[in-house]
């Protein structure tokens, strides 16, 4: 979707949008650019190393905590009766396939433009806990709670990124599966020495 079609939620998400406007609003002016440039929209990015994130890392990391202290994972109850308690969905993208994006951009200095870094296949939270137990050896047990008021006037229950953009521009490498980067990151957590 057109940077000036979306209407971002907090404070970071309207600073980055606002930039990736005045980006296009520069380029469409015939404004000088550099001879190769970029913008990612990063999606639910998780990944190894977060820790140092606390609240704000990501839901892989809090599954993962969760489990090891109490043997259950929280999930919000849905407020939207299309989508089943822990149907929600979002694109949850492994780290390496964001770095793999941006790579590739470096090493494309003739593609310019602003692109998604996410999969393209939006999974549930319900996956996601399933991955975290997987990964643990655990088994499932999954507990939902009310999701706060504040949240549930602005919550997205589904998120995905488009990414024909980027595949157009010459991208053809495929996301790394849920299951697949759960297992690695929670591999990293357990290597770091999180309990």
């Amino acid at each position: 979707m057109p940077p000036e079609q979306l209407r971002p939620l907090n404070l970071y998400g309207r600073s980055k949008n606002d930039f990736d406007r005045w980006v296009l609003e520069q380029v469409a002016a015939g404004t000088p650019q550099p001879p190769a440039w970029a913008g990612l929209k990063f999606f639910n990015v998780y990944g190894p190393r977060e820790a140092h994130k606390l609240d704000m890392a990501s839901v892989v990391w809090q599954a993962f905590r969760q489990a090891r202290a109490t043997g259950a994972v929280r999930l919000f109850r849905s407020n939207d009766p299309a989508f089943p308690d822990g149907g929600q969905k979002r694109d949850f993208v492994f780290v390496e396939d964001c770095v793999d994006h941006m790579l590739w951009l470096l090493e494309h200095p003739q593609v310019s433009g602003i692109y998604n870094s996410g999969t393209g296949s939006a999974r549930t939270f319900h996956d996601l806990a399933a991955s975290v137990f997987a990964a643990l050896g655990r088994p499932q047990q999954i507990v939902f709670i009310d999701m706060p008021a504040g949240l549930s006037i602005q919550y997205q229950n589904f998120t995905e990124a488009r990414m024909d953009k980027l595949r157009a521009a010459g991208w053809d490498r495929p996301a790394t599966a849920l299951e697949e980067g759960v297992r690695r990151t929670v591999e990293g957590y357990l290597a770091e020495g999180h309990a």
